[in-house]
């Protein structure tokens, strides 16, 4: 069974500081708020996530190429997307204990959640993180922190365009930290402000965007939902007109069922040639390209897909989370992630640590296995606990060198999802967690 909705995001923050996943920025001294880090086994899993996504929109298809860019850029790279004017909210003080809150997200109360007190009148708030470039006192030159990480991709649409062989349509993907100065983070990895988010941008020629929309707002979706296990807590959610900025003309959220709600995991947004007319304008530069077929000049739409990397795994293990009541009448936690994201494939154990005959040939599978896989070795405790351990981080499958692998080379092989054993041949398990995995 799952853990209930109303403490499943308390479970999953305390298992993820149990074991490794993610830490709380600067918790020695208290913490900042929105700001979190990936321990050693949350790294593994982050990772996986990311090149998931990597292979399935660049490397396994022919239309996308990858970029990387800066975090900061030219400062008029924000006057031109509109960000230094409009990207902001609203927030409101609290008189009393002066806490600031987004109306939103109090349910435009009156009252302020923490102490009762009034609210000052909404005030605008520009979200951008503000930094500088230079040494010099009064030379330096005001920049801001990317609020979003795809304006690099427009900024080298130009150079990709004349340095590769693409060509209409095709896109761009990046996958890049972005920052913004949130009023109010919450719920863990949700609202975050320092985050990452996987863009492609595909272009395309302004009378097929209607086709590269529908495609690409099924593509999202369905990839989703392959690697989540409940499919029914997953959704396209259609804007409305007055959610849409000025130069959309259609906009979709992939959803989750998070315990707060349906909420916004990706956004499959119509750009039009918004970015390019914009960066065109402020730049001085042509970025249209020219039709093969008419050699005319044009500029082409956008179907944009953007994500949270973080909110997005957050969302993966809020998914996988479980709890089961084994025969001996305990609560057993684990994560049915997907094999593919878990930080480890397989884990090694000798039955017995004190047995150096067992030590030494779970110790030679794992040596050969490293070489291929990321898997884990573990002699330190008892046989039960390291289950326990492993079940929690997601691993699918662990095996075990008995004493009766010292007689006939076969080792005992645990499934996580059903804890299910089966006894297996040593120079079987390559091929046999191969083809698991693929």
């Amino acid at each position: 069974m799952s853990a209930t909705q109303s403490d499943l995001v308390a479970k999953v923050v305390a298992l993820c500081k149990r074991r490794g996943i993610v830490f709380q920025n600067s918790e020695i001294y208290g913490g900042i708020q929105g700001f979190y880090d990936y321990g050693p086994i949350g790294s593994l899993m982050k990772n996986n996530w990311k090149n998931l996504w990597i292979r399935d929109n660049v490397t396994r298809r022919d239309d996308v190429v990858l970029i990387d860019g800066a975090i900061i850029t030219h400062p008029k790279v924000w006057e031109a997307s509109g960000h230094v004017k409009n990207f902001g909210d609203e927030l409101v003080e609290c008189k009393i204990c002066h806490q600031r809150f987004r109306p939103d997200l109090i349910d435009n109360s009156s009252q302020c959640p923490e102490c009762g007190g009034e609210f000052t009148a909404p005030k605008k708030f520009n979200i951008l993180f503000h930094t500088e470039i230079g040494v010099i006192e009064g030379e330096k030159i005001p920049a801001f922190l990317r609020g979003e990480a795809c304006q690099n991709i427009y900024l080298n649409f130009k150079n990709i365009v004349d340095s590769s062989r693409v060509k209409v349509p095709f896109g761009i993907a990046q996958i890049g930290k972005a920052f913004r100065n949130e009023i109010t983070p919450k719920n863990f990895l949700y609202r975050t402000r320092e985050f990452e988010q996987w863009d492609i941008q595909y272009f395309v020629y302004p009378q097929d965007m209607d086709k590269w929309y529908e495609y690409w707002k099924e593509q999202r979706l369905s990839w989703y939902q392959n690697l989540f296990n409940n499919k029914d807590d997953l959704r396209l959610r259609q804007h409305q007109k007055d959610e849409l900025v000025f130069y959309a003309k259609k906009a979709f959220d992939v959803e989750f069922n998070s315990s707060w709600g349906w909420t916004e995991m990706e956004g499959i947004h119509w750009r039009g040639d918004y970015d390019l007319s914009q960066h065109s304008r402020f730049s001085g530069q042509d970025l249209s390209c020219r039709d093969p077929t008419t050699t005319g000049k044009f500029l082409p739409h956008i179907v944009e897909t953007s994500g949270g990397v973080d909110r997005s795994f957050f969302f993966l293990l809020l998914d996988a989370y479980r709890e089961d009541k084994t025969p001996g009448g305990d609560t057993r936690t684990w994560l049915k992630i997907n094999p593919q994201v878990s930080a480890y494939k397989m884990a090694i154990f000798p039955l017995a640590s004190n047995k150096p005959q067992l030590v030494d040939k779970a110790k030679a599978i794992y040596q050969k296995l490293q070489k291929k896989y990321s898997v884990d070795f573990d002699d330190s405790s008892n046989i039960g606990k390291k289950y326990r351990r492993h079940d929690e981080i997601g691993t699918p499958w662990c095996l075990v060198v008995d004493f009766q692998s010292l007689e006939d080379d076969t080792v005992t092989i645990r499934y996580r999802d059903t804890m299910a054993q089966i006894r297996l041949n040593i120079s079987k398990i390559d091929s046999w967690l191969q083809k698991k995995l693929n």
